[in-house]
């Protein structure tokens, strides 16, 4: 009887033994599990993070990249309307300046400076205290003989209208013949002007103690520029 008894306790120990083992088993196995799974999820959420920063960069490129653009965009944008309505304040300027009339300037007449000897250049100055506005080509005529104006040089015309302010002078270089010795040439002490806008006549002193001399079928002239284009017109 005592045997019996002492075998079940025995059994029972081993039994109960052998349940702590199994368990601490599965406590090892799931502990080894979740160690293991551990590294499997931070190796997986890394790419993840690592592709974020891309896209994160690539956004902030592309909205300052927009912005850059848009700064360009908008400071070409702002120059074009300042220098467009820079160029219709000029327009507006010059169409509501009065024309310059024969009692506005005083014209007078020199020898372009240098051979060939073939040029005057007439200066027209505003001698008044306001601005004028000195449209086309001095109407010329040469000779009481030649009625007809002397032809103006279309690729002589500037760009802009010409505004004199008071006391600015403007040019106009005028051909006088093509300096053969074979020409018609005739002495010219003073000569006729006419302005574009005053039918007024401008009595022009010819340039040097003997005149000038003038070849009629020749002669042409430039338009009213305000700088003197010594040499720039090649008529």
């Amino acid at each position: 009887m005592n045997t019996l008894r002492h075998r079940s306790m025995l059994l029972a120990v081993a039994g109960t033994a052998l349940a702590l083992s199994l368990t601490a088993c599965q406590s090892d196995s799931d502990t080894t599990s979740s160690s293991a799974a551990t590294p499997t999820a931070t190796k997986a959420s890394s790419p993840a993070a690592t592709a974020s920063t891309p896209a994160k960069d690539t956004g902030t490129s592309g909205a300052t990249g927009s912005t850059g653009s848009t700064g360009s965009t908008g400071s070409a944008g702002s120059a074009d309307a300042a220098a467009g309505t820079a160029g219709a304040t000029g327009e507006q300027v010059a169409a509501s300046t009065p024309a310059c009339t024969a009692g506005d300037i005083r014209v007078t007449a020199a020898r372009q400076d240098g051979p060939p000897y073939t040029h005057i250049v007439l200066t027209a100055k505003n001698t008044t205290r306001h601005s004028c506005r000195l449209t086309g080509f001095p109407h010329l005529q040469f000779l009481e003989s030649h009625k007809q104006d002397v032809p103006a040089v279309a690729k002589s015309k500037p760009a802009t209208p010409v505004v004199l302010t008071a006391g600015a002078p403007a040019y106009a270089l005028v051909k006088l013949s093509d300096g053969g010795v074979d020409e018609d040439n005739e002495p010219v002490s003073a000569f006729s002007l006419t302005l574009e806008d005053d039918s007024t006549v401008i009595a022009v002193t010819a340039p040097g103690s003997g005149g000038i001399a003038v070849d009629p079928a020749k002669a042409l002239t430039g338009y009213w520029t305000p700088e003197l284009r010594n040499g720039a017109d090649d008529f």
